[in-house]
């Protein structure tokens, strides 16, 4: 029988689940909040910036949403522990996990300083690794399953110049959530990860601003970066069950740049 146009709806929504959304405080973490606590979800906004978390608590709150901000390092173990405990205290076991912490430093090979590179690989790719881990273990012992969101980047898939540590970070994680997804399907954990080209970020303005920032958006097929409520609905797909037997995957979306390097 074709399921009705009410139940796939209610497939996408997600009352009642904890959710973490980690580096929160700004850009596509900050909407990735607000979509996941419209959608009906308990969310845990965690960032270093615990200010900035405030403001955006306000904000969830304001709109009869429940939020707890947290504050977290993602390159600290104990913390972490530390965290994702208080998150479960406050808001119950954690369902969904969106793994977005994320730094970008941009300079030539020759030029890259081994203190950018560690910084960026440790929160890029180890930070994800840490933290979910530790969300995954108590996802599996509660023994409701869950999802995990990674958030990696086009530049995992193809590079650009400038990007050696961040692109490799990327590609870092686009495998983790391969090897995830396989070990963790037994749990009924699925991990999947979402892979964006240039958005509209206070990570990225900068840097669009520029000539070369330009000139890569020109080389964009169709011509313009991405808003960030242009990722809600490959979000909400990826965090609810709507998504119940896809697992492994990374979503590029990226207004087709990839195509112009395939």
């Amino acid at each position: 029988m074709t399921e009705s146009l009410v139940g796939i709806a209610a497939r996408f929504d997600l009352t009642g689940r904890t959710a973490l959304v980690t580096g929160a405080s700004s850009g596509l973490g900050w909407r990735f909040a607000e979509v996941l606590a419209e959608a009906g979800a308990k969310v845990a906004i965690a960032a270093r910036r615990t200010d900035r978390l405030e403001a955006l608590a306000e904000g969830i709150t304001s709109r009869g949403g429940t939020v707890l901000p947290i504050a977290l390092d993602v390159t600290h173990p104990p913390g972490i522990k530390a965290a994702v405990a208080a998150v479960e205290a406050a808001l119950g076991p954690l369902r969904i996990l969106v793994n977005n912490s994320g730094v970008a430093p941009a300079s030539a090979f020759l030029d890259h300083s081994e203190e950018d590179w560690d910084r960026t690989l440790d929160t890029n790719l180890k930070g994800a690794f840490l933290v979910a881990q530790e969300v995954a273990r108590r996802m599996a012992a509660n023994g409701q399953g869950g999802s995990i969101v990674n958030i990696a980047s086009m530049l995992g898939i193809v590079v650009a110049k400038g990007s050696a540590a961040y692109s490799a970070s990327k590609a870092g994680v686009i495998s983790l959530t391969k090897t995830m997804a396989l070990e963790l399907a037994k749990h009924r954990i699925r991990v999947n990860a979402i892979c964006p080209g240039y958005f509209e970020t206070e990570m990225t303005e900068n840097y669009l601003s520029t000539p070369q920032g330009q000139a890569a958006i020109k080389a964009i097929p169709m011509r313009r970066v991405g808003k960030a409520e242009e990722l809600d609905g490959l979000l909400l797909l990826l965090a609810s069950d709507a998504s119940s037997f896809m697992t492994g995957s990374s979503v590029l979306v990226d207004g087709g740049e990839v195509l112009q390097q395939a």
